[in-house]
């Protein structure tokens, strides 16, 4: 299983198989102490069992976790290849599912410039505005007040726009970034990108 970063491509196919590997784990080793007590002791009233159900904790919490991810949808190779030629050398993340309060939303793709972040999403649950308002206020929160956030439906329109993007001139903000001592050697859109996997699954 070849490990992929978060903001990959591949990314939700990982966690996806890792998630699954990791909860039926996480289930086994209370199904193990519970079966070893009840061996020893004939009878399931003892302190084995107790440990078991507490060990159903963290096996519960992960479950949860791998039920969100199994609804995430990855994107295709082919709309990736689109997407990153169309970003061209660009800041830009994939598959992250972003996750706010009233709903977790899967943006396929994401590219970033200056202050300018645009995203793709095929959830067709989404509403663009409430995910906009949310990332810029992440964004705000981790000193990015300037933020433009646009979130598209449609994919070929997405591609366009980092088209522009990419072959638009540096704005000012690029020119003028002082860097983030806490990520020392990245740029304002390696540090956006970072929020933003920060606040993904």
């Amino acid at each position: 299983m070849k490990k992929a970063e978060k903001g990959s491509c591949g990314y939700i196919q990982y966690q996806k198989k890792k998630r699954l590997v990791v909860t039926f784990i996480l289930f086994l080793i209370p199904l193990a102490i519970y079966a070893t007590g009840y061996i020893q002791t004939k009878t399931r009233l003892n302190l084995f069992t107790v440990v078991a159900i507490l060990g159903c904790l963290p096996a519960c919490k992960s479950l949860v976790g791998l039920i969100m991810i199994f609804m995430q949808k990855p994107m295709s190779h082919e709309q990736y290849e689109k997407a990153a030629k169309a970003a061209g050398g660009l800041t830009a993340g994939y598959e992250l599912a972003v996750t706010a309060y009233e709903h977790t939303t899967l943006l396929q793709a994401v590219v970033l410039k200056g202050k300018q972040i645009v995203c793709f999403t095929q959830d067709a649950k989404t509403d663009p505005s409430y995910i906009e308002k949310h990332i810029k206020q992440m964004l705000s929160a981790n000193g990015f007040p300037s933020a433009q956030v646009k979130v598209m439906k449609d994919f070929d329109k997405y591609c366009q726009r980092a088209r522009q993007l990419a072959a638009a001139p540096k704005g000012e903000e690029e020119e003028n970034f002082r860097e983030d001592e806490r990520y020392p050697g990245k740029s304002s859109e390696e540090v956006m990108l970072r929020v933003l996997c920060a606040i993904s699954l």
